[in-house]
């Protein structure tokens, strides 16, 4: 996860694929690379859209977040998004323009039929 918030490709691609407007489907852990997107001046084309991403909570209870330089839902929240959360290990989705994110794996079937929706 800590490589994705500063790849340079990641970036490019996010950029692009949002100002498409073609549908772009990011879940789990894959939304810090949001974080890379920001510019010399900390902004991001992902500022103030609604998203979604693992939370705090699992980070905590699985023993990763001692050993992590920071959280995802952290730093989503100051880039700044609108980040919300669903329960703990459930399937949570959250969709903004063409923007679809999923919180954790058990939201990628949910994601996944978004984006179909999106699609169609």
């Amino acid at each position: 996860m800590e490589d994705l918030a500063s790849d340079a490709d990641s970036a490019v691609l996010l950029r692009k694929a949002l100002a498409s407007g073609k549908p772009l489907a990011i879940v789990c852990h894959a939304p810090a690379a949001i974080l890379a997107t920001r510019d010399e001046h900390g902004k991001t084309p992902f500022a103030d859209l609604n998203m979604t991403g693992f939370c705090n909570e699992v980070e905590e209870g699985v023993g990763f977040a001692k050993d992590a330089k920071w959280l995802l839902e952290d730093e989503l929240k100051k880039l700044p998004t609108k980040y919300t959360r669903g329960p703990a290990w459930e399937p949570y989705t959250v969709s903004d323009g063409n923007l679809h994110t999923g919180q954790n794996p058990a939201s990628s079937g949910p994601l996944a039929q978004e984006v179909v929706k999106a699609l169609s």
